[in-house]
């Protein structure tokens, strides 16, 4: 078989499950990954004969996605502001809209150098690896409740050359005795009636532990994520969320309760209410 003869039977496949447009983009991320071949360089080559091994390899890959399974924890890999991370089924995938928290992040910091952050609910290790990265001379610390999630969040950090301090602890009972001038989030957000909205690949692929809430404490994690910060933040200090689209002015009211200030809220690319920043108040 070609590449491009594949190109066409992998696509084909897919569509009736992904669709056309992302049934071609999940073919050009695994020839990328499978063969080393990027979109130009798939045209230059689509008269390659490929070997059994590699043919395989397609294969395979096409028939765990047409099961469900996430390309990313199919190659156990996932892209996140050009840094690669380790992902499995313990974790969620790191997502463009979290990557805009983390842009946001880092324009705040050019008025405002952050010396310690913490991230809490870290999974991947994606928010808090990647402002270790990029802000200088930033003390990192990272929480998460399951010691799954923290054991690929630490082979993260490793692989990236990241210095996180990790802490496996419930934020819903969680005293700590440090102080931060930025705490950042993105914690579990999703209501039961979302649930049906859900793309078949997230569901059962991803943890639930890191993506559901009750459909009467919607904003559980946010409450006691801000009370925290209420008691560790320093003055001036900055707390950001990943929020759900829907909650925007639940978050606000939230926040205005427990005394924050300079609350923001802020779009997505697509149009969404998707991430929230305050200050401690004075």
């Amino acid at each position: 078989m070609t590449l491009k003869q594949l190109e066409k039977y992998f696509i084909d496949e897919l569509i009736p499950v992904y669709g056309s447009d992302e049934a071609a983009q999940l073919f050009y991320l695994t020839a990328e990954h499978i063969s080393g071949l990027n979109r130009s360089e798939l045209i230059l080559k689509n008269d390659f004969q490929l070997d059994a091994k590699t043919e395989d390899a397609y294969k395979n890959t096409l028939s765990a996605l047409t099961e469900g399974k996430p390309l990313q924890h199919i190659f156990e890999e996932a892209w996140f502001y050009g840094l690669k991370f380790r992902v499995n089924s313990s974790v969620l995938i790191p997502r463009p809209e979290t990557e805009e928290l983390v842009h946001w992040i880092l324009e705040t910091a050019s008025g405002f150098p952050f010396s310690h952050l913490l991230d809490v609910g870290t999974g991947t290790g994606c928010i808090a690896i990647t402002l270790q990265k990029k802000l200088d001379s930033v003390k990192a610390e990272a929480m998460d409740i399951s010691s799954d999630a923290l054991m690929i969040a630490k082979q993260n950090a490793v692989a990236n050359e990241a210095d996180i301090a990790f802490i496996q602890a419930d934020i819903l009972g969680y005293e700590g005795i440090e102080s931060y001038d930025l705490i950042v989030s993105n914690p579990p957000y999703i209501t039961p009636k979302e649930r049906q909205e859900m793309h078949h690949n997230v569901l059962g692929y991803e943890p639930e532990l890191a993506l559901f809430v009750t459909e009467e404490n919607p904003l559980i994690f946010y409450k006691s994520i801000a009370d925290f910060a209420v008691r560790h933040l320093d003055a001036r200090g900055f707390l950001f969320f990943e929020i759900n689209e829907y909650l925007g002015k639940e978050m606000i009211e939230m926040l205005e309760d427990k005394g924050f200030a300079n609350i923001h809220l802020k779009k997505d690319m697509q149009g969404k209410d998707r991430m929230i920043r305050c200050n401690k108040a004075q």
